[in-house]
């Protein structure tokens, strides 16, 4: 069995001509089919003549088309998280730095790279156009100021800054003006030209997250801890101290007549400031994480406010009335399931995100937000029969949801701490659920109740599973054993010993005579177990960090790893022999599933997206 180029006729050809859908196939890796999801939103930002609105991710930059707001083309050529984007003053190029310290000019109609510029620079964390685009300054982490000449894409001037290190910047509309933040408490006024000192603006007690400079350059307004400041950029001056938000103040943004300042915070609110006055004009919520970013439209009627979870919001910036949103943006998927029919993906993020999501395969689209959580997912199940999903949190829930109307089923409790794990039994009747408690529990789910508890690990449980049979339950520990459970006398049936760190994935093989394990970051391994003896018959070498995630085909002659260096591998479980490498993920790889028909392997990545391949024999 091996993945091929070939487009899955399911994926592709029965895909409608529309917008929506087109996006899944963008920018693909090699080998990789579709995506789902658009990854997690770092940065928004408007075109000078408001028609586009640029959405930065890790994965590369969405440009959406403003009139309809239909994604319009995805920017795509760093393998990490684009820091900063900027248009040109008539729109058609933008500019985008990442942390791959490269800036890349685009074509805004056609989305195709118009030039990679050189010169030095670390981590760019700024950029803006000149008026007459002709030349494009930038501000790295080192603490310089890059110009570029447009005409020949050469590094025109480099001029260095004081010493520490430069955690933000900001530029004067004009682009004559750069505000940085220094050493992270505070913030220094340069000219961007000559590269002299301006201003220094002192006074702040917590790290300034944010700041932007008002139109006409005479305010700046910084974000320190859960306020906002509003300081006279000439004097050094502090005018205002904006109090109200309750967490972590992380993005500010003017309005375009320099009236109003927005302020999107970690308390998932975004408030708006009168900058006379310092008195607050209204608060939007509606988000369900930390607000990231927030811009206005050049015209000042729309605000956007960008959300790891929610995505992109859209706003009446008069009314504060929520317009729309952006879908398809999501948190780091931290672990993906099939339906069996495999029409349909649940997944469930690592960070902010409390909700599992199901997808449409053959659409890309989601089907349903699954919300009730109250902390982090880390693992969902389907039933044999697809018509409920299992769920396991951080807050010692373990949650059964309808598949159809995505109502919330079953609540069992009684963990009493993180359920990392869960999985259905072949008859649907039992769930099994590990956890950092270090216990393994077995629920009966007509009772709703819990049947049996299996103890005797030492360190969390990381990771469980059922045998196709429904015998026995494989739990995978933090103290590096794999451990094998009857589940109905309750008797440990094995321990398996052998990996040099924690054990943080386990999967049986479709005959049940296989345990498969991924190690931790000082293990790297994948190894290969006879469920019977107890002996280990192949350990699977090549991964270069920790080991996040194992799968069996539903032939069982090939195994899935993923890991957080990026690559999902498949190996011969006969031989043990690696069969191919896919890449593509951004930094880290989380889960890998097989479709239960064979014909598609998805895995979940570190950008908030899921990569789809197909399978062939």
């Amino acid at each position: 069995m091996k993945i091929t180029m070939t487009v899955l006729l399911l994926l592709v050809l029965c895909l409608p001509n529309t917008y929506p859908q087109d996006y899944t196939q963008w920018g693909l890796p090699e080998g990789a089919v579709a995506r789902l999801g658009k990854g997690i939103v770092k940065g928004v930002q408007y075109s000078p003549d408001g028609s586009r609105l640029a959405v930065r991710t890790y994965m590369g930059v969405w440009l959406y088309d403003t009139t309809n707001y239909r994604t319009i083309a995805l920017l795509t050529g760093d393998t990490g998280l684009y820091n900063s984007i900027a248009f040109s003053a008539d729109g058609k190029t933008l500019a985008s730095g990442s942390w791959t310290n490269t800036v890349r000019l685009w074509d805004t109609e056609t989305g195709e790279q118009k030039a990679t510029l050189s010169g030095q620079m670390l981590d760019v964390v700024d950029l803006v156009f000149s008026r007459d685009g002709a030349t494009l300054t930038g501000v790295a982490r080192n603490n310089h100021l890059i110009l570029w000449d447009l005409k020949t894409n050469e590094m025109e001037r480099l001029i260095a800054g004081d010493r520490g290190r430069i955690g933000g910047a900001a530029f004067s509309p004009d682009g004559t003006t750069v505000a940085c933040v220094h050493s992270r408490y505070y913030v220094r006024l340069w000219d961007a030209v000559t590269g002299e000192q301006k201003q220094i603006l002192t006074g702040h007690r917590y790290p300034v997250r944010s700041l932007a400079l008002s139109p006409d350059g005479a305010t700046l307004v910084s974000a320190s801890a859960d306020s906002v400041y509003l300081w006279d950029a000439k004097t050094d001056e502090r005018k205002w101290m904006l109090t109200g938000h309750t967490e972590l103040v992380r993005s500010v943004a003017f309005s375009p007549d320099g009236k109003t300042v927005a302020s999107g915070s970690a308390d998932k609110t975004v408030r708006l400031w009168d900058t006379e006055t310092g008195e607050l004009k209204q608060i939007l919520t509606g988000h369900r994480s930390p607000v990231g970013s927030v811009a206005f439209s050049p015209d000042g009627a729309m605000l956007v406010s960008a959300s790891v979870v929610d995505g992109v919001y859209l706003w009446d910036a008069k009314t504060g009335e929520h317009k729309s949103m952006l879908t398809g943006h999501t948190a780091s998927v931290k672990n993906v399931a099939f339906s069996p029919d495999s029409t349909t993906l649940a997944s469930c993020a690592r960070s902010f995100d409390n909700t599992v999501r199901l997808w449409d395969i053959k659409t890309g689209e989601q089907k349903h937000t699954l919300t009730g959580h109250m902390d982090k997912v880390y693992s969902v199940s389907f039933s044999s029969d697809g018509r409920t999903v299992a769920s396991g949190s951080a807050d010692k829930t373990v949650r059964l949801w309808d598949t159809e109307t995505g109502e919330q089923k079953q609540i069992l409790t009684g963990h009493t701490n993180e359920v990392t794990s869960v999985a259905f039994s072949p008859d649907d009747r039992t769930v099994v659920s590990g956890s950092a408690d270090k216990t393994v529990r077995l629920w009966d789910i007509e009772m709703n109740e819990l049947k049996n508890m299996f103890t005797g690990h030492t360190s969390p449980v990381l990771y469980i599973a059922f045998s196709s049979d429904g015998r026995t339950v494989a739990s995978g520990s933090a103290d590096k054993t794999v451990r094998l459970w009857d589940t109905e006398t309750g008797e440990q049936k094995q321990i398996l010993i052998g990996h040099t760190d924690s054990v943080t994935s386990v999967a049986f093989s479709p005959d049940d005579r296989t345990v498969a394990s991924g190690g931790g970051f000082r293990d790297k391994t994948v190894r290969l177990w006879d469920a019977v003896t107890g002996e280990q018959k192949h350990t699977l070498t090549g991964h270069t960090r920790e080991v996040t995630s194992v799968a069996f085909s539903p032939d069982g002659q090939t195994l899935a790893s993923g890991s957080e260096d990026g690559t999902v591998r498949l190996w011969d479980t006969e031989t043990g022999e690696q069969k191919q490498i896919l890449t593509g993920h951004i930094e880290m790889g989380y889960s890998v599933a097989f479709s239960p028909d064979g014909k598609t392997l998805a895995g979940g990545r570190l950008d908030g997206t899921i990569l789809l391949w197909t399978v062939a024999d």
